[in-house]
């Protein structure tokens, strides 16, 4: 399912138009964005929670080459599925 088809399935169950379906959709994307950049944790309980981990620097080596390269250290986003959401799959 792509940003347009979940949009459209929104509006479908929630009764409203596709452009407030759009607009709330942006808003919650726009919100978690913000949340998680400024280092916040979010929890949507039965769903899942989202955080930011840090991700030290580190040397990998160039598949090509096999020339050892340095890896930059990072923060990267991590989801943890909640409990609803791994019974509905499994």
């Amino acid at each position: 399912m792509n940003k347009s088809e979940l949009i459209d399935a929104i509006a479908a169950d929630a009764g409203i138009t596709k452009a407030a379906a759009k607009l709330a959709l942006e808003s919650f994307l726009g919100n978690v964005g913000e949340t998680l950049k400024k280092g916040g944790k979010i929890s949507l309980v039965g769903f899942g929670s989202w955080s930011v981990s840090a991700r030290a620097a580190r040397d990998g080596r160039n598949p090509q080459t096999g020339k050892t390269i340095q890896i930059a250290a990072k923060n990267v986003v991590k989801f943890k599925a909640g409990a609803d959401l791994e019974g509905a799959v499994n």
